[in-house]
């Protein structure tokens, strides 16, 4: 009985603290299980366990508390967990008081054993005093390099009872325990989210922190997770480890080939509650729930501009500094975001990897086709603030909203014309330098710009697709269909600022200014006469011609001006009229 009374001497040392637990308690054993002395007096050397070969003696010592583990037993008032010496008992019981009573001297934390101390501080020493035979690897703790060994024989220990899947860390199966539970044990005390897993809840933290421990030693770049260091690396190092089987597109992370997966899949798991629209990603949703929200955390600091995604004021510093670094390695071409190289790309490689599911139509990047497919549903997601008008892309709601600021970015450095985009401005120099380089096949007439020729083609096909609700009546485009309807409605949109007279077109309205200037900027080269419109001069240069392009469908005369036709059709409506 020494050793009960060694137990009981012990349990006398404690009783100052509060009682957690619940004392000695027997239980059937051998009473010679492990066949052993600390000390020979013959010899100062420590005697072997026959069971565990343990030589030094103070690990003898507590050795042999552990193989009487069935003779007595320290137990947790708390969650009745058993622990074979009193020792351990009082480090359990730090798992419920939080006493952490180590102190790293370098970054103050604390922990609440000095082994776990101990582990922690060769994070500032970078000592690995386990060495992989195998490899050659080195690790800070010796479980460590035990988890390793199991990626070279493969062996995994750890068993999940309920679908029977295996694993090499315990800490994994935990994990995988988790997603069967839906258990979340770990709670953030800052904002009450809860984790399956107390790493998941370091990391979480330090979203509040802002703590980045992970440094990359190329950039300097900091970050939250050595996860994150590690798809971060593979910016630098150009590494795409992930392949896509479907169209062979080598991407950086796992997760990022999931994603690009959907794309070829259609699969949209994240749903949006407010609108219903599916997403690829978590992280597209959480953008597009902006658009509802109209929050923009990203504030530019040069021209204080907010915008609703990091890698959207990424791109408008570019505006700022002027920075190109997307480069064609084909022509050389620089581009200031990646998106618009990989669309110049596919001009010289002429890739269209996604399909139009409707129309069969292939665009070489999923942005296009994106945008091609709200064509065919109608979506147009993007609002204008102003007048609520809807858009089909972002960047046509930024176009339109210059209509209402009145800002025109893009300068004409020839004749200091402001004009609102980019492409306006291309067209704008056309003009100037006389370029067309829009060729039409049928024909051989060239045009300063593609829509022009695609609005000609149907003179040569007779295309009429944008049709009056009214009257039935086709036009060859939108905006002549435009115009057409005002004649029902009546509308006139464009006001005299002299007179107030209304016209149903712009070109009418200026026209009609000139009346009150009497300018007349259009002369005939053969007779001088000088006329308000071009339109007026065009049909003047006919009488010098002889040209007269307006045919009667009845008796096939034929007349210079489309006006004299319709007054000529009406003396053949009113020869029927009184034969009727």
């Amino acid at each position: 009985m020494a050793i009960m009374e060694e137990n009981v001497s012990i349990e006398d040392k404690t009783d100052t603290k509060p009682i957690l637990y619940d004392g000695i308690v027997s239980a059937l054993s051998e009473p010679n299980h492990c066949a052993k002395t600390l000390f020979d007096t013959n010899d100062v050397k420590p005697d072997i366990c026959k069971i565990s070969s343990t030589t030094q003696s103070f690990k003898v010592k507590s050795h042999t508390k552990n193989h009487q583990n069935n003779e007595k037993r320290f137990f947790c008032k708390i969650c009745d967990k058993n622990c074979s010496t009193s020792s351990g008992l009082k480090i359990h019981l730090r798992k419920h008081t939080g006493e952490k009573p180590f102190h790293c001297l370098i970054c103050e934390k604390s922990f609440a054993t000095s082994f776990v101390l101990k582990k922690h501080i060769r994070t500032h020493t970078g000592e690995k005093p386990f060495h992989c035979e195998v490899c050659s690897k080195n690790f800070s703790t010796r479980s460590g390099l035990k988890e390793h060994h199991r990626t070279h024989t493969g062996e995994r220990p750890y068993h999940c009872d309920v679908c029977g899947k295996n694993f090499s860390h315990h800490y994994t199966l935990k994990v995988h325990l988790s997603s069967h539970s839906g258990e979340k044990l770990f709670q953030c005390n800052l904002c009450g989210k809860r984790f399956s897993t107390n790493s998941k809840l370091k990391m979480h933290i330090r979203i509040h922190t802002g703590e980045k421990p992970y440094s990359c030693s190329l950039c300097g770049h900091g970050f939250s997770t050595n996860s994150k260091l590690k798809v971060h690396v593979r910016t630098h190092t150009g590494e795409k480890p992930f392949q896509c089987e479907i169209c062979g597109r080598n991407v950086s992370t796992n997760s990022e080939l999931k994603k690009h997966a959907r794309i070829h899949s259609g699969e949209k798991p994240f749903h949006c509650e407010v609108c219903s629209k599916n997403f690829l990603s978590s992280s597209e949703l959480k953008v597009h729930t902006r658009t509802h929200t109209g929050e923009k955390p990203f504030h530019c600091e040069i021209c204080s501009k907010d915008v609703s995604t990091s890698s959207g004021l990424r791109e408008h510093m570019k505006t700022h500094t002027g920075e190109k670094p997307f480069h064609c390695e084909v022509c050389g071409k620089s581009f200031s975001q990646r998106f618009k190289l990989k669309l110049h790309s596919a001009t010289h490689t002429g890739e269209k990897f996604f399909p139009c599911s409707v129309c069969d139509r292939k665009f070489s990047t999923n942005f296009d086709l994106k945008m091609h497919t709200r064509i065919h549903t109608g979506e147009k997601p993007f609002c204008c603030e102003v007048c609520g008008k809807g858009f089909s892309a972002r960047y046509k709601v930024k176009v339109h909203s210059r209509i209402h600021t009145g800002e025109k970015p893009f300068h004409c450095e020839i004749c200091g014309k402001n004009v609102s985009t980019s492409s306006e401005l291309k067209v704008h120099i056309r003009r100037h330098t006389g370029e067309k380089p829009f060729h039409c096949d049928v024909c051989g007439k060239d045009f300063s710009i593609s829509s022009e020729l695609k609005v000609h083609k149907r003179t040569h096909s007779g295309e009429k697709p944008f049709i009056c609700e009214i009257c039935t009546k086709s036009f060859s485009t939108s905006c002549g269909l435009k115009v057409h309807i005002r004649t029902h409605t009546g509308e006139r949109p464009f006001h005299c600022d002299i007179c107030s007279k209304g016209f149903s077109l712009c070109s009418y309205l200026k026209k009609h200014a000139k009346t009150h200037t009497g300018e007349k900027p259009f002369h005939c080269d053969i007779c001088g006469k000088k006329f308000s419109s071009n339109i007026g001069l065009k049909g003047h240069a006919r009488l010098h011609s002889g040209e007269k392009p307006f045919y009667c469908d009845t008796c096939d005369k034929r007349f210079s001006y489309y006006n004299s036709l319709q007054i000529h059709m009406k003396r053949h409506a009113a020869v029927i009229n009184n034969t009727s």
